[in-house]
């Protein structure tokens, strides 16, 4: 995902979610230096609230491509679960020269780091 591009995983929430800290691994593949603005949403009732937002820039890794390991955690508030309600997680690519600037690394261990994944509070 490059420039203003963005792109986004829906989950259908199970049950409701505590405020606290949320865990993201977010092992990735950099083809090119970009911005990424990170969200996590939760979608209920045809509307969005954005549980937590961050940005941070990434380079390539010289003459490699393996992934970058990328962790860190963030502070969001509860989820109060309707049935159809969902957890959204949207990635958008700005100030990038190539459409696939950013990739999760979808290959785990193969490319040298892990598969992307969110821990939420307990």
């Amino acid at each position: 995902m490059g420039a203003g591009r963005s792109l986004e995983v829906a989950y259908d929430l199970k049950a409701s979610v505590p405020s606290g800290t949320y865990h993201f691994v977010l092992d990735c593949i950099v083809i090119a230096q970009v911005d990424v603005v990170f969200e996590l949403i939760w979608r209920h009732g045809g509307s969005d609230t954005t549980l937590a937002m961050w940005q941070e820039h990434f380079a390539p890794l010289p003459a490699s491509f393996d992934a970058q390991a990328y962790e860190l955690d963030q502070s969001g508030a509860a989820i109060d679960m309707s049935a159809g309600d969902q957890l959204v997680f949207r990635y958008t690519g700005m100030n990038a020269t190539q459409n696939e600037a950013w990739i999760p690394n979808g290959d785990g261990k193969i490319s040298h780091g892990r598969i992307p994944h969110i821990v939420l509070p307990k």
